[in-house]
């Protein structure tokens, strides 16, 4: 780049570097590594001039200096050829450009002309009856009618080849025994030559048919020898040439061969992944023989079915337990068994490869994924299904309910997933024909398992044995209850253990019955309380009164059992018995909950009532313990009825009423059973007041003089004390035992309080009470009004003027003067009502004796001492009480 002058003169500065224009426009070409390059190139050359450095010196950029100007100088000379380049290039383009104008504007002025020759063409073909068109229009008519009479002249020469063909083959089969021609169009290899072999054999057995029915009657025609083609061998003689073929013989031979050199070719190219080939061999033998072949072939022959038919005679495996826990009817139930799952996961991947595979070879894939389908719901998961439900079903009824649930939801899943990906039609919506086998497969799966009514009475059998054997020791020991306490004759014929052994024998008798497996003996057993099976051997089973009272929490697993038992018939219905099934269910319901459990329950409280009615001891009310859970369990029992089994049941009104009306007369049963329960309380309650009231001393309310100090600081009498005692042992018992909520508590108080009122009015009516016995009497009369008007009672009984303040009035008609007593019985009116015997009232109006008519008050007064005296005389003659 230097001169060679220069280059002399200043020898001892490197050459600088020389660029072209490769150098920039390559691909490696970077900026800051040209740079790099320049710089490292003048540092090691200067380097190398000055030798090996001595200590630390200046920097010198002189050498930078020089071999970026020569770079500089450098660029500048390849600018300007680039200049010159980029001018020579741009006239070329312009030019081009030109060319190219000129050569569009010559190529469409061409099309124009083409256009315009192909309009007037077309006009003289199409114009008839214009002035001038004829000859266009005659010209356009003949070419036409020119073009279809060769076309059929096209078809009668190939259907004239067809027929000399087939006579030609139908002429080698009768008289030579030979199919050679139909042989090598076969061996032609091509699709089209084996469809038209297929054609032609058919066409030949319906002409053998016709020309040879000799061959079609004879019984035995199979030969193993070959003919001359090395097919069939003729064999008979017809009196000309000494030898007849058999042509169904032959044919069919033919045919055969044909149908496995397809069924062969097909087999290899699936094998091979050649859709294309095996969709040609599928409609030679679609158009032969329908296809069934073909299918058969490929469905037999798929993979999935060699592997699955080695593994349908494994048994049915899973852990011991799950098992168990499926026949536990209080645990919650597993999924679906896990070798059944895994072939429902395997078959929904394998349909889902093998539509895609259907419709790439079939030419009628829809129905061959119809074929497929059902080899696969009628095979493989049919029978693992019904190995499961076996196992299921040695292992309890309830384990085989509960795996029937699982196994078609899980199969229904699969079902709609299959749907859900469209297969064949996949990515669209599945066909509306696909759609329906894949229902139709589904149900047939499970349409054993659900002819008639078999369903739900097995449901009903599994309630039925998981409720008596929950209600075992209940049932047990009220039938000994019953039996063994009727009378005393009874008592004596048959004892109380061999009412045990006999409710025990039966119960074994059934547990011992071929239904039941070992397992489902076990949990039946465990659901009845006991721990062994040898409880039930022995006479050592011990009841206690638990065993015999009403539990919410039994009534809770039995409703659980029973809501589990819907929900499983809900999902599993394949019909539109719902409504007939609740009405199963519900008489079930209250054949042992309301009859056998509720009413058991009620009727040994009131027998116990009914016992207690004699008064020879004080009632415990015992028997009100059971009163309350009863009513818990009624009113659970009728909640589940009304929101669970009667709406299910609205397909059918006849069946709903029903319903309603059976419910409404066993829960009316239940309530009169519980009225009249109450109802002894309430005498059993009185009968007892009463009987501890007669039991008053005469002398109580008349004590002698020498006594009435010590007497006036009792609070009460004995009697009083002792008739609180019990009311409030009968109040607190009555709260424990009746539900809060409601009105048969508050109505059972009141009736009671009602009841102990009339009988404190009649029994004060038979003392005759001295001054101190008054004031003894009121302190009475203030405790049991106290008393009953504590309890929770109807307002009107308890408020102020109300019934129960008559007490307080009837003991102050003991204690007040002559005086007092008239002003309190005298106020307006006072005459009249006493003569017309109404109540008498007080000073303005007031209810002064609380209800207490004049012959109530004679009573009263007439049983103190002080009523012969002449001031008590005086004042009641003023009075008009007597």
């Amino acid at each position: 780049m230097s001169s060679p002058a220069n280059a002399a003169s200043r020898s001892v500065f490197p050459k600088g570097p020389s660029f072209t224009l490769e150098d920039f426009s390559s691909r490696d070409y970077i900026v800051k590594e040209f740079i790099e390059a320049l710089s490292d190139t003048a540092t090691s050359n200067r380097r190398s001039t000055l030798g090996p450095a001595t200590g630390n010196q200046p920097f010198d950029p002189k050498p930078l200096i020089r071999t970026f100007e020569n770079a500089q100088r450098r660029l500048g000379d390849l600018s300007g050829d680039l200049e010159i380049k980029e001018n020579e290039l741009s006239a070329a383009v312009r030019r081009a450009e030109a060319q190219h104008s000129q050569n569009l504007n010559t190529l469409g002025k061409k099309l124009k002309q083409a256009i315009e020759s192909f309009q007037q063409l077309d006009t003289s073909l199409h114009s008839t009856g214009r002035p001038g068109g004829d000859l266009a229009g005659a010209t356009g008519n003949m070419a036409v009618e020119t073009g279809r009479k060769l076309e059929e002249l096209d078809r009668q020469r190939r259907r004239a080849l067809d027929a000399h063909f087939l006579l030609e083959c139908w002429d080698g089969v009768s008289n030579r025994g030979e199919i050679t021609l139909l042989e090598n169009l076969r061996r032609s290899g091509s699709g089209e030559a084996k469809v038209r072999s297929a054609h032609i054999a058919r066409q030949l057995l319906r002409i053998s048919q016709r020309l040879d029915p000799k061959s079609w009657n004879e019984s035995g025609h199979g030969s193993s020898e070959s003919y001359k083609n090395g097919n069939a061998a003729p064999h008979g003689t017809d009196g000309s040439n000494g030898f007849r073929c058999s042509t169904r013989e032959i044919i069919e031979k033919f045919s055969e061969t044909l149908e496995k050199d397809l069924l062969k070719q097909f087999d290899d190219f699936y094998r091979k992944a050649n859709f294309e080939g095996m969709k040609d061999c599928a409609t030679v033998l679609q158009d032969f023989n329908g296809g069934a072949s073909v299918v058969a072939l490929f469905v037999n022959q798929h993979q999935f079915f060699i592997d699955r038919s080695q593994l349908v005679t494994e048994e049915v495996g899973g852990d011991p337990e799950t098992w168990d826990r499926l026949a536990d009817p209080d645990a919650e139930p597993s999924g679906v068994e896990p070798s059944l799952q895994s072939l429902i996961e395997e078959v929904r991947v394998v349909v889902q490869e093998e539509s895609a595979i259907i419709k790439r070879a079939f030419p009628n894939y829809e129905q061959v994924l119809g074929k497929f389908l059902q080899r696969v719901f009628q095979q493989s998961i049919q029978q693992r299904l019904e190995m499961v439900l076996e196992k299921a079903n040695n292992v309890s009824s309830l384990a085989f309910l509960r795996s029937l649930q699982s196994s078609r939801s899980s199969i229904s899943t699969l079902v709609d997933e299959l749907k859900a990906h469209g297969l064949t039609e996949n990515p669209e919506t599945i066909s509306s024909q696909t759609s329906l086998i894949l229902d139709q497969q589904l149900e047939d799966l499970f349409v054993p398992y659900f002819v008639g009514s078999s369903y739900i009475e097995r449901e009903k059998r599994t309630l039925e044995e998981l409720f008596t054997s929950l209600l075992f020791k209940f049932t047990t020991f009220h039938s000994r209850r019953k039996k063994a306490t009727t009378t005393f004759m009874a008592s004596l014929s048959k004892s109380g253990n061999e009412l045990l052994t006999s409710a025990r024998e039966a119960y074994i008798n059934r547990l011992e019955s071929s239904e039941f497996s070992h397992t489902q003996k076990r949990v039946l057993i465990q659901v009845a309380g006991l721990k062994e099976s040898n409880d039930l051997a022995g006479n050592d089973i011990k009841f206690t009164e638990d065993d015999g009272q009403p539990s919410v929490s039994y009534a809770k697993r039995m409703l659980k059992w029973l809501a589990e038992a819907v929900g499983r018939g809900l999902e599993l219905s394949m019909n539109n018995e719902t409504a007939k099934d609740m009405f199963t269910l519900l008489n079930l319901l209250l054949s042992i909950m309301g009859e056998g459990y509720l009413e058991v329950c009620l009727d040994a409280a009131l027998e116990g009532a009914t016992a207690q009615e004699s008064g020879k001891v004080e009632p415990d009310f015992a028997y009100l313990s059971a009163v309350r859970d009863s009513i818990s369990i009624a009113n659970l029992m009728v909640m589940c009825i009304n929101t669970l089994l009667i709406p299910l049941a609205t397909s059918s009104v006849t069946v709903r009423r029903e319903m309603e009306k059976k419910t409404n007369l066993a829960t009316v049963r239940i309530e009169e059973k519980i009225n009249t329960i109450e109802q002894k309380v309430i005498d059993i309650t009185l009968l007892w007041a009463n009987k501890i009231l007669s039991g008053q001393k005469k002398n109580d309310f008349r004590p002698k003089e020498g006594d009435s100090t010590a007497w006036l600081e009792k609070l009460q009498t004995p009697t009083c004390a002792s008739l609180c005692a019990f009311l409030s042992r009968m109040q607190s018992i009555a709260v424990k035992s009746l539900p809060a909520s409601g009105t048969n508590l508050r109505q059972l108080l009141t009736e009671v309080a009602i009841g102990v009122r009339t009988l404190l009015l009649e029994h004060f009516k038979r003392f005759i009470v001295n001054g101190p016995g008054g004031l003894m009497i009121t302190k009475d009369m203030t405790q049991y009004a106290n008393l009953l008007k504590s309890w929770d009672i109807d307002d009107q009984v308890k408020t102020a003027s109300g019934m129960l303040d008559v007490l307080l009035e009837v003991g102050s008609l003991f204690v007040v003067g002559p005086e007092a007593l008239r002003e309190r019985i005298r106020g307006p009116g006072a005459s009249a009502n006493a003569r017309s015997g109404n109540p008498v009232r007080g000073p303005g109006g007031t209810a002064a004796g609380a209800g207490l008519s004049t012959q109530d008050v004679r009573a009263y007064v007439s049983r103190r001492e002080d009523s012969n005296t002449a001031a008590m005389q005086q004042m009641l003659n003023s009075s008009n009480v007597l």
